[in-house]
């Protein structure tokens, strides 16, 4: 997300980057952390992933944060076959190992008052296909059925990896577009 930051910044942005364990520690414990971050001013956020999932599950836990939008990447919010397939043994450990329940299950509902939006990858490259099925188009880890909840104020695929989501230029100015506008830019 670093390099996200420093585009954000560029554009005139504050970013602020939250570090949190996903592997070795419930990413759940991050939560209070996050809500102490977000409760200090009016503000956007951005996540990756898990960090899209976090971000929302803790919005809609707790009403009345000052967050406008959120813009997520390739974040499984309907639930992610990836992480259901992996199992119980050392791949799943080493791949999404505390975060697999909230991974599992995703937001699928989005928090009220706060504009989402969503984008993802469609290049089937990654290592989450080697640890379980992903139907349909996907990023090589996460399908795009499953970056689809109702709710979501826009979405729109860029040509990216799920990792490759992280340095993506287009991706960038999806971003950027829809924490200044509410929108993606969508081909006319």
């Amino acid at each position: 997300m670093r390099w996200h930051a420093g585009r954000l910044a560029a554009a005139g942005f504050r970013p602020e980057l939250f570090d949190y364990a996903s592997v070795t520690v419930d990413p759940e414990r991050a939560i209070p952390r996050l809500v102490d971050v977000l409760s200090r001013a009016s503000c956007h956020v951005v996540g990756h992933s898990l960090g899209g999932v976090l971000a929302l599950s803790t919005l809609r836990r707790h009403a009345g944060l000052p967050v406008s939008r959120v813009v997520c990447l390739g974040s499984p919010l309907c639930g992610s076959a990836v992480a259901r397939d992996a199992g119980g043994g050392p791949w799943r450990r080493m791949t999404v190992g505390r975060s697999a329940p909230v991974l599992q299950r995703g937001c699928p509902e989005m928090p009220d008052g706060i504009e989402v939006g969503m984008v993802a990858g469609d290049r089937p490259l990654g290592l989450g296909q080697l640890f379980g099925r992903v139907e349909g188009p996907h990023d090589g880890t996460v399908a795009l059925a499953e970056t689809r909840p109702p709710g979501l104020r826009d979405h729109v695929v860029v040509p990216a990896s799920h990792s490759g989501l992280l340095f993506s230029v287009p991706a960038a100015r999806q971003v950027l577009s829809f924490l200044q506008t509410g929108r993606f830019l969508h081909a006319a």
